[in-house]
């Protein structure tokens, strides 16, 4: 009988029959794999050699200043091979994967970070391997659309529903179905039915472990805060992770589009818009209707623009363990712009509303605080995004002469 692991009331395993083996294949690999010290140590010895881990925690020096209040730090997750968190838990179903004996890997992406993650994993491991990703994403994450076929892989469009990050999961479920005995879904956030919330969070809680120690190293004592973007979740749970158990105060912070207020945004439980049902095979709090149909979700940063949230997520804000606000594109945009003149750092637009989020709490805080922003990925895959957001015209002349150049 196929294990349902719940956290509160949210999770399960809501999953047609025909896939009931595979994914009990699945829950038996993962334990025996966690039981395994041998695994361990080669995942983490893996990442260190390919992904260059541990990330580095930044201490925000400017950022500081500039606020006049407390020490802000940033991990460094776009400093991962790949420029995201998400290869953390690539690696580790890669090497599921082989003890399985499967050959094919299939992906959903929306940023198309873990996309590209995906198809490092694959091309390292020799599997073959097919990312989908929903119409409206491919065109705006054109750059990481490029180097994932770049890799070898079948990037596939889907044009079905709203076209964003929810139909590519539904896609990629079908493919899976139809697949199953040699194919395993590399499923990118901590979403979907067990084991994938839990392998998804395990295989994550390296940034968590990682920034505990490096800002007990820095400062001696913990934060005050830690944040990050809240897509799916994974990045979240990463960090959030290793200060559970801590008397830190955890907040996530949701994609609040162009306002809480106009229905257009991506936010599940800042907005209170989101109830709970179930979908993809889980439980948790969605964007629906009353009838249980999603509704169109609306997001500057492709990762964000997703309806449901990770089941743990979901668990952990009911409990009132995790505080989860929004913030919106302008915001985003703005906090993207002052870290990027301040620090000369770019982040990922996802990213870019966790610091949105910091920006508009610092100046609440004194100077005995201390501020840790999970930075999951860098800005270059936004570059189409932001430019056209800044309305720049350099960029606008370039783009104009390169369409000529190819006859458009």
């Amino acid at each position: 009988m196929i294990e349902r692991r719940y956290y509160g009331e949210f999770g399960g395993a809501y999953i047609p029959e025909i896939l009931v083996s595979t994914f009990e294949q699945l829950v038996r690999a993962f334990q025996a794999a966690k039981a395994d010290p041998a695994f361990r140590q080669e995942y983490e010895n893996l990442m260190s050699t390919y992904s260059c881990r541990p990330t580095p925690l930044t201490f925000a020096e400017n950022l500081t200043r500039h606020f006049a209040g407390p020490s802000i730090y940033i991990k460094r997750e776009d400093l991962n091979h790949t420029g995201a968190h998400k290869i953390n838990n690539v690696m580790g179903p890669g090497l599921l994967v082989k003890r399985m004996g499967k050959r094919r890997v299939i992906a959903e992406t929306g940023a198309g970070q873990h996309g590209v993650a995906t198809a490092t994993l694959a091309a390292n491991f020799g599997f073959s391997w097919t990312i989908y990703m929903g119409e409206v994403d491919v065109a705006r994450q054109r750059p990481n659309v490029f180097w994932m076929e770049r890799l070898g892989a079948r990037v596939i469009p889907v044009r079905d529903g709203t076209k964003i990050l929810k139909d590519a999961i539904n896609e990629a479920f079908r493919d899976w179905a139809a697949n199953m005995d040699d194919t395993h879904y590399v499923l990118g956030t901590a979403c979907g039915a067990h084991p994938f919330p839990e392998m998804v969070a395990y295989f994550q809680s390296i940034i968590g472990r990682e920034a505990r120690r490096q800002i007990m190293e820095r400062e001696g004592r913990l934060p005050t805060r830690v944040y990050a973007c809240v897509g799916g979740g994974s990045n979240a749970l990463g960090i959030f992770s290793g200060f559970l158990d801590d008397p830190v105060e955890l907040v996530g912070v949701e994609a609040g589009g162009k306002g809480l207020q106009t229905g257009r945004h991506a936010s599940r439980l800042a907005s209170k818009d989101g109830t709970p049902g179930v979908a993809q095979g889980y439980k948790t709090y969605f964007l629906q209707n009353r009838e249980g149909q999603m509704k169109e979700t609306h997001s500057v940063a492709a990762g964000l623009d997703y309806v449901g949230v990770s089941p743990i997520l979901a668990s952990l804000w009911e409990k009132g363990r995790v505080r989860i606000e929004a913030a919106t594109d302008k915001e985003v945009l703005d906090a993207f712009s002052l870290t990027l003149e301040k620090e000369g750092l770019i982040p990922a637009l996802e990213s870019s509303h966790a610091f949105a989020q910091v920006f508009k709490e610092a100046a609440d805080l004194g100077t005995g605080d201390i501020l840790l922003i999970n930075q999951s990925g860098r800005g270059d895959k936004d570059i189409f995004t932001v430019a056209d957001s800044f309305s720049d015209p350099q960029w606008n002349k370039f783009i104009q002469k390169k369409a000529e150049g190819y006859g458009a």
